[in-house]
């Protein structure tokens, strides 16, 4: 990753597995007030060299607070197919809540 930068929000993610992630470059926060917003999800990434791999990571912003997704270690090669699956239903799901508690609340 390019210095400054906390890893990368994924912007769009496709339903077959097997098409790439969308992202950009997220940078590192300057303050506790630079949270990740509700619903963004976060991919950051780190080298593990007794392996070769890559430890990844994904972090979901909620209403409040930021929460470990999933962390994916040792993972080697093109990793956006592992991470894919999480991705993909992870953002389904929150966009779906987000509708219900909208029709909830104005009803």
């Amino acid at each position: 990753m390019p210095s400054g930068v906390r890893g990368a929000i994924v912007r769009e993610v496709s339903p077959c597995p097997g098409d790439i992630l969308r992202a950009t470059w997220h940078a590192a926060p300057d303050s506790r007030r630079d949270r990740l917003g509700p619903g963004t999800l976060l991919l950051t990434w780190t080298p593990t060299p007794s392996s070769g791999g890559m430890d990844v990571t994904a972090r979901l912003g909620l209403n409040t607070l930021e929460v470990t997704l999933a962390t994916w270690p040792c993972l080697r090669g093109d990793w956006s197919r592992t991470v894919h699956p999480t991705v993909y239903e992870t953002l389904a799901l929150h966009a779906a809540l987000r509708v219900a508690t909208k029709a909830l609340t104005t009803a």
